[in-house]
């Protein structure tokens, strides 16, 4: 069932009043895949009475408070991405196009949507209860941060919105307990994954360098994001203050990794898989309609790419729902109208990580010294493919299910590191689960750039391309592999881009032709490297291209039309919806 958007629809449930209100910039779609629906859904389910205001005018208090007051707080979210992200191409040139929007045309999210939306609630209700910002514009911008919209330093989010509690990273839990204790007057300064304004710095907290001192002087932005990310898992994340001014931001560590029965719970939603019938007149919602029957089998990433927010905002470790709730869920899409047979995605921000975890990392926290998989794969990772091999034989044999496509990434250096079970998994990829292309993501073709960008070699690569090919021949299908590739990330110059494509054609036998400019967005490594110009992990200076025009010629180049580039090979396209692309939905949604 939807949540209510109308006070008829209110009262069609018997609700008088509600507890919660939720914002949202994005059309409302009742979807896992949407953050605000999540966060409602799984409150009516706790017992709190919950509706969503969907894109709301700013010239006017008329839509916000259509819904009256809630009793205990108001959630806010920009969305399923930043809204400036949503706003503005990589070139800060104004997208026409809004694929989170019904009908498609960008005029009904505002630039900085949780500052936008908050400022409606406090015109339209004085005195009111608790706004909560939250979603990924409000995660990543929690703490003082670069914005490349504004070239500038700005403050934690929470000061700017002049909301009351910002809730960070993938907040089920979070806003489930917070509107508990509302609900009991339980006070909440120490709800774990918020963030809140404090007039003194709790005696329990650890100072780092503050929103003043990095505003003076870029290069203490490396210190301050250090200090930060440490702080960013749940295990061994400790509790932060921050100096803005005469006041201070408190961040409480992070909330708890989630169980696979608490995950498994808080998935047990009968979805309705569609837009909302007042949104849905103005036409479909682009971005929606590749992943309705789609499931998210986890959370959280490895991979720590320095490009990638996913780090600071669902984690390092992987939270598996089981092989039981997965196949559940397929099986109440297949009563769904419009499924015809065929499952999207069977992933999550990488696929090949479903269902296995380091033992050392669920008990005492991510390592501070060493990566994961980076540069090459920790002996303590037990890498094994057996549960996703398991969960996706199991699903392509349920009834009703004609066709179940992995459409999530693939970390090639995991499935070569499975001495067990890597080459099963290529062959029953590459026999049962691609649509004709299978993405991977090199990201670029030069060692040293993809040590800029925390990426392995491309030696797994080269290797996982060859078994592919071989698999697919084998299967007798043609079907090639889609890489993901940037341009214009911290490091890389012209004349890189110029080898990268020159690389391509002759190694891979393709040219280039969709490439993703890098756009420096808040929670990540490289987005320091972008506004400081250094290598935070050497201190070095590192080149960063900051020109427009020539971030442009970046993406030209590789493709063969820029000057000094040989003469494209025509083949397939190279992709372009990684988690630091913005140009896919599942790549925004992930973080919800």
């Amino acid at each position: 069932m939807f949540l209510p958007t109308t006070r008829k629809e209110m009262h069609q449930r018997g609700w008088e009043e509600l507890d919660v209100i939720l914002v949202t910039g994005d059309t409302y779609i009742d979807s896992p895949y949407h953050g605000a629906a999540v966060a409602g859904q799984v409150l009516v389910k706790e017992g709190f009475r919950v509706g969503i205001v969907s894109q709301p005018r700013t010239d006017t208090i008329e839509d916000i408070a259509a819904l009256g007051e809630p009793k205990l707080f108001w959630g806010i979210s920009a969305g399923c991405v930043d809204s400036m992200v949503a706003n503005y191409t990589s070139s800060g040139k104004r997208r026409n196009q809004d694929d989170f929007t019904a009908g498609g045309v960008n005029d009904r999210r505002p630039d900085r949507a949780s500052i936008a939306y908050t400022s409606l609630v406090r015109r339209a209700f004085k005195g009111t209860v608790p706004v909560v910002i939250g979603g990924i514009e409000a995660s990543l911008r929690r703490v003082t941060h670069y914005d490349w919209w504004d070239n500038k330093i700005r403050r934690s989010l929470l000061f700017d919105a002049k909301a009351d509690l910002l809730v960070y990273g993938m907040g089920e839990a979070t806003v489930t307990e917070l509107a508990r204790r509302l609900k009991n007057n339980d006070p909440i300064d120490d709800l774990r994954g918020t963030c809140r304004i404090a007039k003194e710095k709790p005696e329990d907290a650890l100072e780092i360098v503050s929103f003043d001192e990095v505003a003076a002087d870029r290069s203490k932005y490396v210190e301050m994001f250090q200090q930060f990310y440490k702080h960013s898992d749940p295990v061994s994340g400790k509790k932060l203050a921050q100096r803005h001014g005469d006041r201070w931001l408190v961040q409480n560590q992070p909330s708890p990794n989630l169980t696979t029965a608490e995950l498994d719970r808080f998935s047990d939603i009968p979805w309705e898989l569609e837009t909302h019938p007042r949104e849905a007149v103005h036409g479909p919602v682009k971005a929606w309609e590749t992943v309705r029957f789609s499931v998210m089998t986890h959370r959280g990433c490895y991979g720590e790419c320095n490009f990638c927010a996913i780090a600071v905002h669902q984690g390092l470790t992987i939270q598996s729902r089981s092989e039981q709730s997965v196949v559940q869920e397929i099986q109440r899409m297949t009563a769904h109208p419009k499924f015809k047979g065929i499952v999207a995605d069977v992933g999550g921000p990488t696929a090949n990580m479903y269902g296995y975890e380091c033992s050392k990392k669920i008990k005492k926290g991510s390592c501070e010294h060493k990566r994961c998989v980076c540069p090459t794969t920790c002996p303590a990772l037990p890498v094994t493919h057996e549960p996703h091999l398991n969960l996706l034989r199991r699903v392509r044999n349920l009834p009703g299910i004609r066709k179940v496509f992995v459409a999530s990434g693939i970390r090639t250096d995991l499935v070569m590191d499975d001495k067990k079970h890597g080459d099963a998994y290529i062959e029953e990829i590459a026999a049962h689960h691609v649509s004709g292309q299978l993405k991977v993501a090199p990201e670029h073709f030069d060692d040293r750039i993809l040590g800029l960008m925390g990426k392995p070699g491309l030696d797994t690569i080269l290797d996982f391309k060859q078994k592919f090919e071989r698999a697919s021949q084998k299967a007798g299908k043609k079907q090639f592999l889609t890489y993901y590739v940037i341009a214009a990330h911290p490091g890389c110059s012209m004349e890189d881009m110029e080898k990268m494509g020159n690389f391509a054609r002759e190694r891979f036998g393709l040219t280039p032709e969709q490439v993703q400019i890098f756009t420096p967005t808040p929670g990540t490594w490289s987005t320091v490297m972008y506004a400081t110009g250094i290598d935070p992990f050497t201190g070095n200076a590192v080149y960063v291209e900051r020109d427009g025009g020539k971030r442009r010629q970046q993406k030209e180049v590789v493709a063969g039309r820029g000057p000094g580039a040989r003469q494209p090979v025509p083949r397939f396209r190279l992709g372009g919806s990684g988690p630091h692309n913005e140009s896919g939905f599942r790549a925004r949604t992930r973080g919800r």
